[in-house]
């Protein structure tokens, strides 16, 4: 009898990558495909399929390599368990980005063989992603990824010591969940302004603007400013805070040789959406002493990316976010703590993604490490 396979995603603007991947995984057996349904995409990813569950299930459907498919029964990451321990294939399959040691620990449970499968165009075809293809090349607007220094864009934290946030703006070339620290909520905001790319413009001055757009007179939380600087600045940035929402002072790196290094050496594995409604501000531990470990670890980071040494950026890196973890212990919990456990033995370094729990971990390697996500730095040439 052949052997059984599983894939489960969105599918949604079926394309020639996913019928490659499709291709793919039915060389290991029949292939089953679940598909998150329509609430769930828009819980995960913040916007409505533009093909319905059922449109994507009659093409699904309609391919050769699949043998059936089906709408997940659950919801959230793991919206297709149930339908997992029914179906009891032989393999789960996914590609990097769809890579979780959540899938990882359930494959083991129930005895399955977990592949992860890197992006492969079939047939001399064009890469393709239904991120390109939904904001078209060099169309779309960045998320951001922080390095160091998380927390002292927000004035009750810089008042006790002054000093630089360092952030990365990224390529698109995966659409990250919500609720995740990739800046997300900002980004929809900028989406109201630009609806598909940011306008010829100073950065710094785009960056101010969706600042002030996204946190209108009012607001009872400020969104930091490190998130709309994220966006809107390419390349490696950093921000100087002192007691104010706004930087004082910004620092920029462009060149490719810096970029390159970062990219070799940064990767990130999914976790969980953050919990709704968790508030990290009901536990803190704010004063000059543990800000200023923020800090200082932020000086050692941007010293460290500049000489290009590894094992000074890697302990820069993780002193920051213990800095971060003893001023807002909430940011981790003992399910955090088992996932990055998992990546101790591998990685150099690491820390979540933005200011919240759970969402992205980043990880810093000195080699690539298999079944993680690699980063696409947006560089200067390609802020239109």
């Amino acid at each position: 009898m052949a052997k059984k396979v599983f894939v489960s995603g969105c599918f949604d603007m079926l394309h020639s990558g996913h019928v490659a991947f499709f291709k793919q995984a039915a060389s290991y057996g029949d292939l089953y495909v679940g598909i998150g349904s329509d609430a769930t995409v828009d819980d995960l990813k913040g916007r409505k399929t533009i093909n319905s569950e059922r449109e994507r299930i009659y093409m699904i459907n309609a391919i050769k390599y699949v043998k059936k498919s089906f709408v997940n029964s659950g919801s959230g990451i793991l919206d297709f368990k149930e339908d997992l321990i029914k179906l009891k294939p032989d393999y789960f399959i996914v590609n990097e980005d769809g890579y979780t040691s959540e899938k990882e620990t359930l494959c083991k449970e129930l005895g399955i063989e977990l592949h992860v499968l890197n992006r492969i165009p079939d047939a001399d075809l064009p890469e393709r992603s239904t991120t390109a293809i939904r904001s078209g090349d060099n169309c779309s607007l960045p998320y951001r990824i922080d390095l160091a220094g998380t927390w002292i864009d927000q004035p009750y934290v810089s008042k006790f010591n002054p000093g630089w946030a360092i952030t990365l703006s990224l390529e698109p070339i995966f659409e990250y969940n919500e609720r995740c620290g990739m800046s997300t909520s900002t980004r929809n905001a900028a989406k109201k302004i630009w609806p598909y790319y940011l306008p010829i413009d100073k950065p710094e001055k785009l960056a101010e603007i969706l600042f002030k757009f996204e946190n209108t007179p009012g607001s009872e939380i400020i969104s930091g400013a490190q998130d709309a600087i994220g966006i809107c600045m390419p390349g490696l940035v950093r921000h100087y805070y002192n007691n104010a929402y706004w930087p004082e002072k910004f620092e920029s790196v462009h060149d490719e040789d810096t970029l390159n290094w970062l990219e070799k050496h940064i990767s990130m594995v999914t976790l969980w959406p953050r919990e709704k409604g968790l508030d990290l501000l009901t536990e803190t531990y704010i004063n000059t002493e543990n800000v200023k470990e923020l800090t200082t670890a932020a000086e050692e980071v941007w010293d460290a990316i500049k000489e290009k040494d590894f094992d000074s950026f890697s302990k820069g890196f993780l002193k920051s976010f213990k800095a971060q973890i003893k001023m807002f212990p909430k940011m981790v919990n003992e399910k955090i703590e088992k996932e990055i456990l998992k990546y101790s033995n591998k990685a150099s370094a690491w820390k979540l993604a933005g200011a919240g729990g759970a969402g992205y971990l980043i990880l810093v390697s000195e080699e690539p490490i298999e079944g993680t996500m690699k980063i696409r730095i947006r560089r200067k040439e390609a802020q239109l």
